[in-house]
């Protein structure tokens, strides 16, 4: 994210919501739903939405930017918000996918996603996560793939689902972002981790061997643990969050703040 962008935790406690309800997101309103669950967000602080989460019911899901030749529209609901909506609508990782394709569907995507600029928009991909199974989901525009996740499982800054892929990838804003360099540590560190010590590891990856490296254009975005200073790109590894999911309940560990290279994994708890 923007380097000077805080992205702050919210826990919002199981709600009953009236009759007619209307609810207010990053940029558009739409209906409420007559009950939502408790979650915990880690949210950029000017925005309704939230790039990671998770709810009472063990439902987790992160959030990226990706770059495709689809439109971008001018408003609608940001990514942010699709997650969000489907945590506090969801008691599964199938339910929040099919939440996520209906918002889609019903509502499009769109709307700025920068703090220090607002004109700033992309698409999403999301890795949705619960006791029960995982799904990658990504998007271009109101264009959708849903794959079921085996073993470990990455995303980064582009598109990974084949076919969707390749058809819809911006080829040179995908490359700028260096997604698949970043995606390559992230699935190589998943393929063989054992354990919650071992993700925190990953996360606080730089790049491999004489890292962080650091490009004049774009910073150090090798790693998932990215910092800020380039002259076309500029940004930050704003937070960090790892989930153990298990059929007897959920375990997670967060930043709360950037350079998880230089933070404490702290303990929190989404039912309380």
């Amino acid at each position: 994210r923007n380097p000077n962008e805080g992205q702050s935790l919210d826990w919002q406690p199981r709600r009953r919501h009236p009759a007619g309800a209307r609810l207010k997101c990053t940029w558009i309103e739409i209906p409420q739903v007559p009950e939502t669950f408790s979650v915990l967000l880690s949210r950029p602080f000017w925005m309704w939405g939230a790039e990671i989460g998770a709810n009472e019911h063990g439902v987790v899901i992160g959030n990226e930017a990706v770059y495709t030749t689809e439109p971008y529209a001018s408003t609608g609901l940001t990514g942010m918000d699709l997650l969000r909506l489907a945590l506090e609508r969801s008691d599964t990782a199938e339910a929040a996918v099919e939440q996520i394709l209906r918002l889609l569907g019903e509502y499009g995507q769109g709307g700025g996603c920068g703090h220090e600029d607002r004109t700033y928009t992309y698409h999403n991909s999301f890795l949705i996560a619960g006791a029960g199974g995982a799904y990658v989901l990504e998007t271009a525009g109101r264009k959708t793939a849903v794959e079921a996740v085996t073993g470990s499982r990455s995303i980064s800054n582009g598109l990974t689902i084949p076919g969707f892929a390749e058809r819809y990838t911006d080829i040179a804003k995908s490359h700028l972002g260096q997604c698949r360099t970043r995606r390559q540590r992230t699935s190589s560190g998943a393929r063989s981790a054992e354990g919650i010590a071992d993700f925190m590891t990953i996360l606080r990856d730089h790049g491999g061997p004489g890292s962080p490296g650091f490009s004049p254009l774009t910073g150090a975005m090798q790693g998932p643990c990215v910092h800020a200073g380039g002259l076309i790109k500029s940004v930050q590894t704003t937070a960090s969050w790892v989930a153990e999911l298990r059929p007897g309940g959920a375990s997670h560990w967060v930043t709360a703040t950037a350079a998880p290279c230089l933070s404490v994994f702290k303990p929190v708890r989404v039912d309380d």
